[in-house]
């Protein structure tokens, strides 16, 4: 790379860095490969589902490019006194697998990849807040088909739901989720509660038509954490309703 292009390329990291930093305290590589056009949400999306094989395979730029931008984001996010701290990166599959950055999948190179740089203004509590977020496994998510005329690319069954993996969609019982239990969405409570409950969960969507994007329809759970709440808001109701007789 010519002196030339390096500096190009060195303003337009700064600029999507800046710009990540500025909206959330922190900024990945992540940030900055889209930010600088070389990685499309679309494909981000695919690589965490886990329907890549690794990040760099739907980079736009070879090896060497990329490893040249990463470089460039290092030295000015150490410049600007920003404070590294590696984050987990977890697939949004039932399986939970880490996911893989590079192609050659070196543990220094994931490492470098997994790191975010946050903020030197945060207090260092702030900094843990938000490198937790960071970390945490994102939300599965089941799909209602408006057309219940599919097939599981895994067994050819079917179902009312489905999880969509890279060879097309997979039934529940399949992916691991076949036990849990419905919860549709509107007792904001009982929601909340039962998903702490539950070690397993899987958000439901549907697709609307009229509204063009994906709507949040409810969630699937461990049937016995449904219960146990269920039972404690009921306990909890018989109390308040007796509590309220008396004091009349």
């Amino acid at each position: 790379m010519t002196p030339q292009n390096r500096r190009k390329l060195s303003g337009r990291i700064i600029k999507a860095a800046e710009a990540a930093l500025a909206a959330k305290n922190y900024v990945s590589s992540v940030d900055v490969l889209v930010g600088i056009g070389w990685l499309d949400p679309a494909s981000l999306k695919r690589w965490q589902q886990g329907q890549v094989a690794y990040l760099e395979r739907v980079v736009q730029a070879n090896l060497s490019r990329i490893s040249e931008a990463m470089k460039l984001f290092r030295s000015w996010a150490a410049g600007k006194g920003l404070v590294p701290k590696e984050t987990h990166y977890i697939a949004r599959t039932p399986r939970r697998q880490t996911l893989c950055f590079s192609k050659s999948g070196n543990p220094t190179i994931e490492q470098l990849y997994r790191t975010h740089w946050l903020s030197g203004e945060l207090s260092k509590s702030k900094r843990e807040r938000l490198a937790e977020r960071a970390s945490r496994a994102p939300e599965l998510v089941v799909i209602q088909p408006l057309n219940l005329a599919w097939t599981c690319h895994r067994c050819g069954g079917t179902g009312n739901l489905l999880v969509m993996e890279n060879p097309g969609p997979a039934c529940l019982r399949c992916v691991g989720l076949g036990d849990l239990e419905f919860l549709s969405a509107g007792n904001a409570l009982l929601t909340r509660r039962a998903k702490a409950k539950s070690v397993r969960h899987a958000v439901v969507v549907r697709f609307s038509k009229s509204r063009g994007r994906y709507e949040r329809q409810g969630l699937l759970l461990e049937p016995q954490a449904l219960a146990e709440v269920q039972r404690n808001l009921a306990q909890q109701e018989v109390k308040s309703v007796g509590k309220g007789a008396a004091d009349a």
